[in-house]
């Protein structure tokens, strides 16, 4: 493994910057107008093309670009034939092919497996515009159109898909897209650094099929190959500890018994040379050996058909995320390997700077014309200014493709874009719409300790609690925000991206410089859930966090003397979720006035870890044995709706089911027409439809609209939260708040009474 690197920022001895092109040439004419005769690396994404550096196309693009490539691209082509994929002609290097800023399969289908009805990164805003699995099949109409040609396969889609993994949408496992794409080598994580160094090594003349020495990176080998000197580790001697024992031959002769003994018994008379080694070259030796590594979890055929194998592969692979210890990895696919290197070292503050200096248009391409692109537009005067997470959410993807170590851009760099947008973006009315990220206040938190970040293996620095080495000082973002606000022409910034409030309540500084400056009137904020069953499951704080946060927002928003409310996500039919986990968040919304609007449950995402429950029934978060704890999985469709149905309480048309799931459970208590119930009794309109439809069934009667078993078990998700609460509202649109004294706060994982505390307004 090639252990050092050079920064993104070098070039090669006799390389220099190419002039930055208007806009990367989408076709023969912009490439004559270029005076080009041929592209060096052609990039073929799902997305349409916006010149933007939130838009992983563009910013790679860039960066390539300032390395002395000819860069040219194909947008969302027609996928039925490999003539759109000869637009451009065939690329000196390679294609470059990703399916977009989303899995394709999330882009297309909800959660109900359901075809979306639009697509935020087409123009129009138009569904239908790239292929399920659009990586593979680019890939394979690439070298359809052009055989011999070299393909690398990149972004969110080729890193989830990057080992088997279980998919949700066809209800199986599925093979590595190595497999399916048939690409040469697989970017995986953040890729500028292994792009970087893959692409100036294919241009001096490697074949990019005999790279296998770059981190971050993964491609298919014939099974059992590894290179010189290295070892092989079985993962169960990774999270099962302890020897291993042979099991005996049955069928060996006393003699071969003996000598199998001798064999493992040391010679007591054997001469030792005792050597002292000092602690530091122990460690040294230790660490050599562990970065010549591989670690061979169980094969796609294993996965397949034992669920066991299934979550101690997926565990595997995340213990094995961290850049500073983790170890290659190696899956059998039948007669060949996935090999999957350790995951590419972060960039460092100069290098992100690097990557997001580069001349961007900041605009659509002009072959779009007038029509609208919806991400384009929410995102237009918005600034990423870090990325990862370490907070390990096992519903968010994240964390598996940006890391757990944060990387932030500098104070200049994040100014610098503030005057370019305020100079070249059409529109800008002077207001900023978002500073941040995947989280909104991580920017520059990290391990106090260097050492101590390169050996650990927590899968979240937050949770069961805030790690005690982590740094949670908000001082730089709080600077940033400041100098931001003074830029002339800029006359308000807002935090659009979600808040991580277990950290924000450790800085009331933040919260206060937030509340009051950085808040148009709603902030996001996701405390998932209620209850400590699903929390545990989700590796989220407890609800008393929350309310804890709240106090603070309405204590700072009453002092800046504004009317502010928090826009509360929540998630439906998570794993490890019970019907009365749900019951009791539907109670809490209640109390609290909230009234959720956009409900989406649960969706299985490609390798998060609460897919992993979800098809398993393990919880990963643990160590797996065929005895491990089971979780409990919401898959029954019924089951599904009543608990989206919980979250919606207050609609109407919700409230049939909820009757009848609430009776199932025993709690008919909770239906009646007095405040003190969740939802009312039938109406006679309601009672005179039921019984229509129940002669029309030729039986049944009021309420009898099939029943959801109740299925608790006792114990302790763009797209698993994609949920909206408003507060409860006296006039049109005027949200009320209650202040914080009336919150009732609770200890973590505390249940709410079975009945409401106090009376909320009438209907």
């Amino acid at each position: 493994m090639n252990t050092t690197h050079s920064p993104i920022y070098q070039l090669p001895a006799g390389v220099s910057p190419r002039k930055p092109a208007p806009f990367l040439p989408m076709s023969r004419k912009e490439m004559i107008e270029l005076g080009w005769d041929e592209c060096d690396i052609i990039l073929v994404t799902g997305d349409a093309y916006i010149d933007h550096p939130s838009f992983g196309m563009a910013l790679l693009g860039r960066l390539l670009e300032a390395q002395g490539f000819r860069v040219g691209i194909i947008c969302q082509p027609d996928w039925l034939s490999a003539d759109a994929f000869k637009s451009l002609g065939k690329p000196r290097l390679y294609f470059g092919v990703t399916s977009g800023n989303m899995d394709s399969m999330i882009n297309r289908y909800t959660a109900d497996k359901k075809p979306r009805s639009d697509d935020a990164y087409t123009a129009g805003g138009l569904s239908g515009g790239r292929p399920d699995r659009a990586l593979n099949v680019y890939c394979q109409r690439c070298r359809e159109a052009y055989p011999g040609v070299q393909i690398m396969a990149g972004g969110i889609e080729a890193s989830l898909r990057r080992i088997a993994q279980y998919d949700y949408w066809s209800d199986k496992i599925r093979q590595s897209a190595l497999i399916y794409s048939k690409a040469d080598i697989l970017l995986f994580g953040n890729a500028e650094r292994a792009l970087v160094e893959v692409t100036q090594r294919v241009a001096a003349g490697e074949k990019m099929s005999e790279i296998r020495d770059v981190r971050g990176t993964a491609f298919l080998v014939p099974h059992g190959w590894r290179p010189e000197g290295w070892f092989e580790l079985d993962s169960s001697v990774v999270d099962i500890p302890g020897k291993v024992e042979a099991h005996p031959n049955p069928y060996a002769t006393e003699e071969e018994k003996q000598k199998d003994a001798a064999a493992d018994t040391p010679e007591a008379d054997a001469p030792k040379t005792i050597k002292i080694v000092s602690r530091e070259a122990r460690l040294a030796a230790r660490l050599e050996v562990r970065g010549r590594t591989v670690i061979r979890i169980p094969s796609f055929e294993t996965v397949t058909y034992d669920p066991v194998s299934y979550a101690h592969a997926s565990r595997t692979l995340h213990l094995e995320s961290n850049p500073g210890n983790a170890r290659a990895l190696v899956q059998q696919h039948g007669e060949r390997d996935v090999w999957m290197n350790p995951p590419p070292i972060p960039l460092e503050t100069a290098e992100m700077d690097y990557a997001f200096d580069q001349y961007f248009a900041r605009n659509p391409h002009p072959s779009y014309g007038e029509q609208v692109i919806p991400a384009w537009d929410m995102i237009r005067f918005s600034i990423n200014i870090m990325r990862g997470c370490f907070g390990g959410c096992t519903f968010c993807s994240i964390t598996e493709h940006e890391g757990r170590i944060i990387q932030s851009r500098s104070e200049g760099s994040v100014l610098r874009e503030i005057e370019e947008i305020r100079d070249k973006t059409a529109g800008f009315t002077g207001h900023i719409s978002d500073l941040g990220g995947p989280t909104a206040n991580m920017y520059r938190l990290a391990c106090k300790d260097p050492k101590i970040e390169k050996s650990c293996r927590r899968l979240s620095c937050v949770y069961p609690g805030i790690c005690e080495n982590l740094n949670t000082d908000h001082s730089s973002l709080i600077q940033l925000y400041r100098k931001a606000r003074k830029i002339p022409g800029v006359k308000k910034i807002t935090i659009g991206s979600g808040l991580r409030y277990d950290l924000a309540v450790t800085q009331p500084e933040y919260v206060k410089e937030l509340v009051t400056h950085h808040v148009s009137g709603y902030l996001k904020i996701a405390p998932e859930h209620t209850e400590e069953g699903p929390l545990s499951k989700m590796m989220k704080p407890g609800i008393g966090t929350f309310e804890k946060f709240k106090a603070m927002f309405d204590k700072f928003s009453a002092e800046a003397g504004k009317k502010q409310y928090l826009i509360p996500y929540f998630i439906a039919a998570h794993p490890g979720t019970s019907d009365e986990d749900m019951l009791n968040l539907a109670l809490w919304l209640k109390k609290n006035d909230f009234r959720p609007d956009q409900v989406q449950a649960f969706t299985p995402t490609p390798m998060a870890m609460a897919t992993t429950m979800w098809h398993t029934k393990r919880n990963p978060l643990k160590r797996i044995h065929r005895s491990s704890e089971k979780v409990d999985i919401i898959k029954d469709e019924k089951r599904r709706k009543a608990h989206k149905a919980f979250l919606r309480y207050h609609d109407p048309k919700n409230w049939a089911l909820l009757r009848e799931t609430l009776r199932e459970m025993g709690r008919s208590d909770l239906i009646g027409n007095s405040p003190k119930h969740l939802i009312p009794m039938e109406t006679p309109e309601e009672r005179t439809i039921q019984a229509q439809r129940g002669n029309a069934r030729g039986g049944g009667g009021p309420g009898s609209v099939g029943k959801i078993p109740n299925r608790s078990n006792g114990s302790r998700n763009p797209s698993a939260a994609g949920q909206r609460a408003i507060p409860r509202s006296t006039t049109s649109r005027a949200p009320a708040s209650k202040p914080a004294s009336q919150l009732n706060a609770r200890p973590n994982g505390a249940k709410p009474a079975a009945t409401l505390s106090k009376k909320p307004r009438p209907r």
